[in-house]
């Protein structure tokens, strides 16, 4: 099974607003860019949408380490939260979780892959990480000078 790294990010100019996402996949020595957009949006979903894109864009089963400074994303999955939303009909003490459509766009994908979720400082002093920042607010403010 091939062995991917994986470095995700997303940015959001006002929560909601325009927003961006980049990912950034590694295999050996080769490596992917993938980022996009939306005109309003939030950053959560940003940072979903980094995840899913890169998980989307893998060909075949692989062995997963996923970085990401988004403590939504990394505690949902590592702290058992999606599989508590998704036990109780994706509700939470708050009310209904928010996200569900990306959330199950999500499920099958973390299923097919042996995917690690790792959290690291944003802004810190991981070259992925700032290049994915870098990719993701660029994106961001693509989207606001258009709007």
């Amino acid at each position: 099974m091939k062995k991917v790294s994986i470095y995700t990010d997303g940015a959001c100019s006002g929560n909601p607003g325009p927003g961006g996402w980049a990912s950034i996949l590694i295999y050996g020595t080769t490596e992917k860019v993938i980022s996009g957009g939306e005109a309003m949006t939030t950053n959560n979903r940003m940072e979903l949408i980094s995840v899913i894109s890169a998980l989307e864009a893998l060909l075949e089963k692989c062995e997963v380490e996923l970085f990401t400074d988004s403590q939504y994303v990394a505690n949902a999955i590592n702290l058992g939260w999606l599989e508590s939303w998704e036990k109780s009909n994706w509700t939470r003490k708050g009310g209904a979780v928010k996200n569900i459509d990306l959330w199950l766009r999500l499920l099958p994908l973390l299923k097919k892959h042996e995917t690690t979720i790792i959290w690291i400082k944003g802004h810190d002093v991981n070259e992925y990480n700032i290049r994915c920042d870098e990719l993701a607010v660029a994106e961001s403010r693509a989207y606001k000078e258009n709007a």
